[in-house]
């Protein structure tokens, strides 16, 4: 599939082309998509099985942990359905269980400082056990550190989520993805267990470059954070629902909310921060949203940038290689190469309310200006925001530092002598002179 300019399908080509020849992948699986569609697809690699099987858009390959994503997609549900909080203790939900005291949030954002891995043998690569067996093994004591003190992935906080959210429903953890996620995205290739054409998982000799086959198996309370199965048909139009949220699934709001950074390592801020279960890495001036992925013999990424509605998926059968942050440099090549077209300027409609605040005002001596963008008020200068009528004279900030704040229109009659904003006094003449 192309709906892309020749130079920009070569110029994608020659990244995952680069990729699997440089990491020895036995094949690697891409897609890029513009404005919710697929507009791009290429693969590289002719052993997605050890019968020298090519790869395809509809092959299978398991995704690891963005199936963390619908997890915590699951958990947002819940929360809109007045279910839980996310201030709520997961003790709440999960009683006597350890790290009781931590929150739905420390979970989701991976900031409680819970321990990365169960304890026993490597889950991912040993059958899985129930949630009984998996809790029985855990300790307080086993804590990597303190909550909220940095980002510290942990693979078990998913087996916990995962739990919460099929006691709440009263039904097990993927037929809640299949109906509430899957069903409603038509994702119809994405399943618990691999469905032909699926890939083999492979490692790959250091020194022979000989195929090892890898365990492939069911991955039981921990399979919130790492089992599925799906392909780059599928992928994409999940990657879509991130740009373009459905309402059947969830909120725009509410996936705003999972988009903002929540938790960061100190060392690497912005440049890999987390929010309710995204990645986010800082592109500057961007910012991509998505999951990597990895288990036994499969690698995966998924980011998209809702600003400029692009985004890349990518899906590999190697244990190890550069196939997850394959995406991100994917969605970097179609932006140089078919970078946005600007949107049309057409004039701006009448505005409903406020119309006389149009114009410079002081805040002290610092000039600010208050004009209107596609049909917003866009507060600007020392203080910059963009403002939602609440009410008459009453508006409230949208981002920045301002966000959230209530802006207030003082009037004495019909005229205005000056706007409130968090304390900030803003007058027409500077210092109100």
């Amino acid at each position: 599939m192309t709906d892309v300019r020749p130079d920009t399908a070569a110029a994608l080509f020659a990244e995952i082309a680069t990729a699997q020849g440089e990491w020895k992948l036995p094949s690697v699986n891409a897609g890029v998509l513009r404005d919710g569609e697929l507009v791009w697809t290429g693969a590289r690699g002719r052993f997605a099985t050890a019968g020298g099987a090519l790869p395809g858009s509809d092959v299978q390959y398991r995704i690891g942990s963005i199936t963390k994503t619908m997890t915590a997609i699951l958990i947002m549900q819940c929360r809109d359905d007045g279910l839980l909080s996310l201030n709520d203790a997961i003790g709440k939900h999960l009683p006597g269980i350890a790290f009781g005291d931590l929150t739905v949030r420390h979970l989701l954002a991976h900031s409680g400082g819970m321990n990365a891995e169960p304890e026993g043998p490597w889950w991912e690569r040993n059958p899985g056990v129930t949630f009984d067996e998996l809790t029985a093994a855990m300790n307080d004591a086993q804590a990597a550190g303190p909550a909220d003190r940095r980002h510290h992935y942990s693979n078990l906080g998913y087996g916990l989520l995962g739990e919460i959210v099929a006691r709440l429903r009263d039904q097990p953890w993927m037929e809640l993805v299949q109906a509430r996620i899957l069903d409603p995205l038509e994702m119809r290739r994405t399943t618990y267990f691999p469905a032909a054409p699926a890939a083999d998982g492979f490692s790959v000799h250091p020194f022979s470059g000989q195929l090892d086959p890898e365990p492939t198996h069911d991955s039981g309370a921990m399979s919130p954070a790492g089992q599925l199965w799906s392909t780059i048909e599928d992928l994409a139009r999940y990657a879509a629902f991130w740009i373009d949220p459905v309402q059947e699934v969830l909120s725009r709001d509410s996936v705003d909310e999972m988009a903002a950074p929540v938790a960061s390592d100190p060392g690497e801020g912005l440049n890999a921060s987390y929010g309710l279960g995204l990645r986010l890495i800082a592109d500057d001036p961007h910012l991509l949203i998505g999951h990597t992925g990895s288990m036994p013999g499969f690698l995966a990424g998924l980011f998209v940038d809702r600003v400029r509605r692009v985004g890349a998926v990518t899906l590999g059968n190697a244990t190890y290689g550069r196939v997850a942050s394959l995406a991100p440099d994917l969605v970097r090549v179609l932006a140089r190469y078919e970078p946005p077209i600007t949107q049309e300027w057409v004039p701006e409609p009448p505005l409903a309310q406020g119309a006389d605040l149009l114009g410079h005002w002081y805040w002290g001596n610092t000039p600010l200006t208050i004009s209107v963008r596609a049909g917003i008020l866009q507060l600007s200068g020392g203080l910059t925001t963009r403002l939602s009528p609440l009410g008459p004279d009453l508006y409230q900030g949208r981002d920045g530092y301002l966000a959230g704040e209530k802006l207030h229109v003082i009037r004495n009659g019909e005229t205005i002598t000056h706007l409130n904003v968090a304390t900030f006094i803003l007058t027409r003449t500077p210092y109100g002179a």
